[in-house]
């Protein structure tokens, strides 16, 4: 027990030591008022949307990055650096709403986030923000194959392809727990937030009888792969499936008829923030309707603003399936929830399960 704690104390220890030299803002580079520190994953907001919120509201922005939920939660939890803005996912949203991190937001303050942000994504988000109280929507999609049409002659419908063995040596997968797993779990007809032992083993068991088919686990070289022809099918993002679509026209996207994981990305405020009506002016100002174009063209990556599908003039993304779907594609969905330190463990442990088998 005593070797444990040791353990984990030196872990903190090296985490704060990590956080201080990995740029992380330093909260006397931008000293007064007019600021707003915003926590943000790598490239994800069009760089020309920051200078033009800069130049309407004097606010200067303090951007930091980070590339992974479980890389922003640890350096939030413990308020080593005061964030007014973060831009977490679903299930890091709920997790962060359980252990009291996030403070609610004044919609009064959110004209256009109330106004443009589709009603559709506030009721999905109610799986893990519960009356809509601390987070408004800024990207979304979901999680399908994405498919070379010269090099698959059968339906594509069902993640029952994947297990095919004419595409042997063909297939990529998605080098994720959760995302790995999320298909077996719906092939199988459960619920992709199962916690129950003997549904996660089916579902392990399945994608280690996968294993021999798979030509690699990645997540960029499943992107890489897929554009040059590399591999025959994988699973993969909508919002990268389009941008990989226009650079291979051969390869086609679809949501399997089993269903799949919906994903949310939203902006929250932390409990601890110092420039709360500054974080209010920056999450207004990234739901209007012409910012949230400019960031969906910058990004591909769907988004819940209603009135960008008629602004949309460009031929590539205009009336673009993959990213504007009808509703039949993502009602009904499931959204990643946290499950606790013991789910987690079951789906790591029975990833490793796969991997080395």
């Amino acid at each position: 027990m005593i070797k444990k704690y040791i353990l984990c104390l030196c872990l903190a220890l090296a985490c704060l030591l990590t956080f201080s030299g990995c740029g992380f803002h330093d909260e006397e580079e931008a000293e007064g008022d007019n600021v707003v520190y915003v926590y943000n994953w790598g490239d994800y907001i069009d760089p020309d949307t920051l200078e033009q919120f800069e130049e309407e509201t004097g606010i200067h922005v303090v951007m930091d990055e980070f590339d992974t939920n479980e890389s922003m939660y640890p350096l939030v939890a413990a308020g080593a650096v005061r964030y007014d803005v973060i831009c977490p996912s679903d299930y890091m949203i709920q997790k962060m709403i359980k252990h009291d991190l996030l403070q609610p937001l004044d919609f009064s303050r959110l004209p256009n986030a109330r106004q443009y942000v589709g009603q559709a994504f506030y009721k999905q988000s109610e799986t893990f923000d519960p009356g809509n109280i601390y987070s408004v929507p800024y990207c979304w999609g979901t999680v399908g194959i994405l498919y070379n049409r010269t090099m698959v002659d059968d339906p594509v419908d069902s993640w029952d392809i994947l297990w095919n063995e004419k595409y042997k040596n063909e297939i990529l997968m998605q080098d994720s727990p959760r995302d790995a797993y999320m298909v077996a779990l719906k092939r199988l007809g459960y619920s992709l937030n199962t916690t129950n032992p003997d549904e996660i083993r089916q579902a392990r068991d399945m994608l280690i009888a996968q294993k021999p088919l798979v030509q690699a686990y990645g997540i960029d070289d499943v992107k890489d792969k897929l554009v040059s022809g590399e591999a025959a099918m994988g699973v993969i993002f909508s919002g990268e499936a389009l941008r990989m679509m226009l650079e291979n026209e051969d390869l086609a996207y679809v949501v399997p008829k089993e269903g799949t994981n919906l994903w949310i990305d939203s902006w929250v405020i932390p409990k601890n923030a110092a420039h709360v009506e500054n974080a209010h002016a920056f999450i207004d100002f990234m739901s209007r309707p012409d910012i949230a174009l400019k960031n969906f063209e910058y990004l591909t990556y769907s988004t819940p603003n209603t009135a960008v599908p008629e602004m949309e003039e460009d031929e590539d993304y205009k009336d673009n399936p993959v990213v504007f779907p009808p509703p039949e594609v993502y009602e009904g969905q499931e959204t990643y929830q946290d499950l606790g330190e013991e789910g987690d463990k079951m789906y790591n442990e029975g990833w490793i399960q796969v991997k080395v088998y």
